[in-house]
């Protein structure tokens, strides 16, 4: 080997170990993807003296990173999926063999294993040259660089998008903690003399679109209601606080239910323009009458138990709230409760939950189970751990509630 060769060998290997440092350095500086991307073109354009460069990524779909030194855009026909695919090695290219490849005359793939990370595409190779040459022999070396490239780009996205989770996860639990300041805890609902009320609410997301409510209206007056909106999600949680802070606002001791409902559904198709609607469950109940009041807005009929064996399902009502500009007709239906009478208000996530078979819960099983069952409470977690092992290995479609009244 002579002196010149042996000089040039030697600036070569050098030229390589610097620009792997150069490239690394960069990437522990954190600098951006395009900077990454403008220091590796400058190696292999500038330095090289290579003609033109294409760099195909994988980021859930193939997409061109760079392409530099091109006259034209015909490599935008290129298919990663069919034109690319199939080179596992380092690959001089053929106009004859590899048409749609034309103008290029070196593809490097990329593996990490079995799995392609990218593709280069070389062009205009100048092999005779005063100072570093890039013959063919070590085209590895590009193969390499790349690798560390296309492996920093990617942990740069998967870190951001780590971040991004992050943030997502924080503020979900945020909101998550906030409806749950909105949704009555089970101990802060009446138990005394007059009323026995217990509930249960499981989201199927961090938020839920379900809700259920009980408050004091007068002395002798209690307003309750349980609902659903359409739909799950950030969306449906943020349309059930807003209905939320509506109601509590509007169910006044003075306003008649059917005005209620009226404000209610002109509210939510405010807010919607009919693409979300709620369905609920209002009702009002004098402790001295006994007398409850109620609208059934397109929701699962409530089921009312009777000691004596008696049921009755509460249907009287009107469409749901936001289905309609204006609803047609709202009937309210209106019943005298007897003593220790039983009402179980629940959404459509608890009966409508299905088995392996597909067959749905229903509500057989709720009406065997409150009569039987003396407590109130034990009556709701025997209600949803029944529907556990009904529903076996079949997961959770939808929001879950329950709110349960004994009118003592």
């Amino acid at each position: 080997m002579t002196e010149k060769a042996s000089l040039k060998r030697l600036q070569l290997s050098n030229f390589k170990l610097e620009a792997l440092l150069s490239i690394t350095l960069s990437i522990n500086e954190n600098l951006s993807t395009q900077a990454l991307l403008s220091k590796y073109e400058n190696i292999i354009r500038k330095d090289l003296g290579i003609g033109k460069v294409v760099l195909f990524n994988y980021n859930k779909k193939w997409q061109c990173i760079l392409a530099s030194g091109l006259k034209d855009d015909n490599y935008l026909t290129i298919q990663v999926e069919s034109d690319l695919l199939p080179f596992r090695e380092i690959t001089n290219l053929t106009i004859s063999q590899y048409p749609k490849l034309q103008g290029f005359d070196v593809v490097i793939p990329v593996f990490h294993k079995s799995v392609p990370l990218a593709f280069v595409l070389l062009g205009d190779i100048e092999e005779e040259r005063d100072g570093i040459s890039p013959i063919i022999k070590h085209l590895n070396f590009f193969q390499t660089l790349t690798n560390i490239l296309v492996v920093a780009i990617e942990n740069k996205r998967l870190y951001t998008e780590n971040i991004q989770q992050e943030s997502i996860k924080k503020e979900l639990d945020l909101a998550r903690q906030m409806q749950s300041m909105l949704i009555p805890h089970p101990d802060a609902l009446p138990k005394n003399n007059f009323l026995y009320v217990t509930s249960y609410y499981q989201p199927h997301y961090e938020v839920g679109g379900d809700y259920y409510d009980f408050f004091y209206l007068n002395e002798f007056e209690v307003g309750f209601c349980i609902a659903d909106v359409s739909g799950k999600g950030i969306s449906a949680a943020l349309l059930m606080s807003n209905f939320q802070a509506s109601l509590r606002a509007l169910f006044t001791t003075d306003i008649e239910l059917n005005q209620l409902i009226c404000r209610l559904n002109g509210i939510i198709n405010n807010n919607t323009k009919g693409e979300k609607f709620i369905t609920a469950f209002i009702g009002k109940y004098n402790i001295q009458t006994r007398m409850l009041k109620f609208i059934n807005a397109g929701h699962n009929p409530p089921l009312l138990f009777i000691p004596q064996n008696e049921y009755q399902y509460l249907k009287t009502g009107c469409a749901g709230l936001g289905m309609l500009p204006e609803i047609p007709q709202i009937n309210i239906g209106s019943i005298i409760i007897p003593q220790n009478a039983r009402l179980v208000c629940y959404t459509d996530g608890l009966v409508e939950m299905e088995n392996e078979l597909h067959e749905e819960f229903g509500t057989k099983e709720m009406e065997q189970m409150v009569e039987k069952e003396d407590n109130l409470d034990l009556f709701v977690w025997k209600i949803i751990q029944r529907v556990n092992v009904y529903r076996g290995k079949m997961p959770f479609f939808d929001d879950i509630s329950l709110l349960c009244i004994e009118f003592k």
